[in-house]
C-alpha cells in the first residue's frame, strides 16, 4: 500500500513536471507576434489568431512573470529570450515614461488605446519586474518595480483606512468608474486588487529587502485578517467601501484558495513568526471551507456563489491555485488528505481542462465538462501565469 502511495506522488510530480515544460513550450511557440511585435493578445480554442485585438497589460506582466520564473527554475537560456522580449514590449509601450505608471492596454500597433492606470496592473508590474530582475540581474528591471512600488504607496494607498483604492487616471486623477472588469462591482475597494498587490510586495521584497515593504506586507496581512475575512464563514468579501464596508455577497472559490495559500507565503517571506501562525491558521480554514463549498463529487472546483447560487463552471485557473493551495495546506498539516485532493484535481484537468491536441487549457469546462466554444486560449485574461505557478510550486514544495 505504502508503495501505491509512493508511486501515485511520484506520478503527480513527473507530469505536473512535464505539464509546465509542455505550457511553456506553447507559449513559446505559438503567441510570439513577429510582425507587431511582443505577443499576440488572443488566440481562440480552435487556434485562430486575432492580432488585431488590443494587447492587456495583465497578460503581458504574466508571460514576463511566467518566463522570468521558468529561467530562476530551470536556467533555460530559451525563456530568458522570450522574457526579455516581454520586458522590452512593456517598457516600450506600456509604461508612462511622463507620469509613470502601466496603461492599461494599447493597440496592436502599441498606441495607447486605454490609458487608465488599475493598482492591480501596477501590482503585476513589481511582480513580472521583481521576477526578471532575479532571472537577467538587469538593474534597470529592479528600479522599474520599486518605482511602481512607490507609486502605490502614494497614489493609492488609503492613509486612513488602509489597503489600496482601484484605480487612477493617466494624471492619478479619481475616476468614477474603477471597476478592474465588467463583471466587478464599481467599489473602491477590492479583496482582488489588495490580494495582487500583497503578491507582487512578496516577491519584490525577496529580491529588495526593503523595510517599508516588509511594513506594507504586515499592513496588508492585517487588513486581509481584520477587514477582507469573514471570520464567522472562513471566506474571503469580495467588494467594499472606503472604510472597508462589505458591499457585495459574492463567494469566489478560486480566490478563497488563492488567497489561503499566498497570504501564508508572505508571512513565512518576510519572517513573521506571529503572521505564519496566524495566516497559515486561516488557510487551513479556508481551504476547508472551500473543500466542503465548492468542491463537486470529481474533486474539481466551481467558479463561484452568488445570492446562494452555485456557478458550476470550472475556470483553468481556480482548478490551478486549488492544487498549489491544496499542496500547501498539506505542507502545512502533513495530513494527506489535501495531497489526494491535489492530485484529484490534476486528474480532472488531464481529463477535461487540458487541451490534448491544441495544447495549454481550455478557459473553462461547462457543468458536463465540455469547453466552452466562445472562450479563448489565450486573452486579455487568459494567461500562462496561474497554471505554471501551480505546477512549479507545487513541483518545489513536494520535492523539498
Amino acid at each position: 500500500m505504502m508503495r501505491e502511495k509512493n508511486n501515485s506522488l511520484e506520478q503527480f510530480l513527473c507530469e505536473i513536471k512535464q505539464e509546465w515544460f509542455d505550457i511553456l513550450d506553447y507559449w513559446a511557440e505559438s503567441t510570439i507576434d513577429k510582425y507587431n511585435g511582443g505577443f499576440y493578445s488572443e488566440i481562440s480554442n480552435t487556434s485562430e489568431v486575432s492580432s488585431e485585438i488590443a494587447k492587456g497589460v495583465v497578460l503581458n506582466t504574466r508571460i514576463l512573470w511566467t518566463f522570468s520564473s521558468a529561467y530562476n527554475h530551470s536556467k533555460n537560456e530559451r525563456y530568458l529570450e522570450i522574457a526579455k522580449r516581454a520586458f522590452d514590449y512593456i517598457l516600450a509601450f506600456f509604461l508612462d515614461h511622463e507620469n509613470g505608471g502601466l496603461f492599461w492596454a494599447v493597440d496592436a500597433a502599441g498606441e495607447v488605446v486605454n490609458d487608465r492606470k488599475q493598482a492591480y496592473a501596477q501590482g503585476f508590474g513589481i511582480y513580472a519586474f521583481s521576477e526578471y530582475y532575479k532571472a537577467s540581474n538587469d538593474e534597470n528591471s529592479l528600479k522599474q518595480a520599486i518605482n511602481l512600488f512607490h507609486l502605490l504607496e502614494s497614489k493609492y494607498k488609503d492613509k486612513e483606512f488602509g489597503g489600496y483604492i482601484e484605480a487612477l487616471g493617466r494624471d492619478w486623477q479619481m475616476l468614477d468608474d474603477m471597476r478592474l472588469s465588467e463583471k466587478d462591482a464599481n467599489e473602491p475597494k477590492s479583496m482582488n486588487t489588495n490580494l495582487h498587490i500583497i503578491e507582487p510586495y512578496t516577491n519584490l521584497y525577496r529580491v529588495w529587502n526593503n523595510a517599508e515593504v516588509k511594513n506594507s506586507i504586515k499592513d496588508l496581512l492585517s487588513i486581509f485578517y481584520d477587514r477582507i475575512l469573514n471570520q464567522q464563514t472562513f471566506q474571503f468579501q469580495l467588494f467594499f467601501d472606503m472604510d472597508w464596508t462589505v458591499k457585495s455577497n459574492e463567494i469566489s472559490f478560486g480566490h478563497d484558495i488563492e488567497s489561503a495559500w499566498l497570504l501564508s507565503d508572505a508571512a513565512r517571506v518576510i519572517h513573521d513568526e506571529k503572521w505564519i501562525e496566524k495566516m497559515e491558521t486561516i488557510a487551513v480554514q479556508v481551504t476547508d471551507k472551500v473543500i466542503h463549498d465548492g468542491m463537486d463529487r470529481d474533486g474539481s472546483v466551481f467558479y463561484e456563489k452568488i445570492d446562494g447560487v452555485i456557478d458550476k463552471d470550472k475556470h483553468w485557473w481556480v482548478q490551478a491555485e486549488a492544487i498549489i493551495g491544496l499542496v500547501d495546506i498539506y505542507k502545512i498539516t502533513g495530513n494527506k488528505k489535501y495531497l489526494d485532493r491535489a492530485i484529484q484535481i490534476w486528474t480532472f484537468v488531464k481529463a477535461n481542462i487540458k487541451d490534448g491536441k491544441g495544447g495549454e487549457w481550455f478557459w473553462r469546462v461547462d457543468a458536463a465538462g465540455k469547453p466552452v466554444a466562445s472562450d479563448c486560449k489565450v486573452g486579455f485574461w487568459k494567461c500562462p501565469y496561474h497554471n505554471t505557478r501551480a505546477l512549479i510550486e507545487s513541483y518545489s514544495r513536494l520535492k523539498e
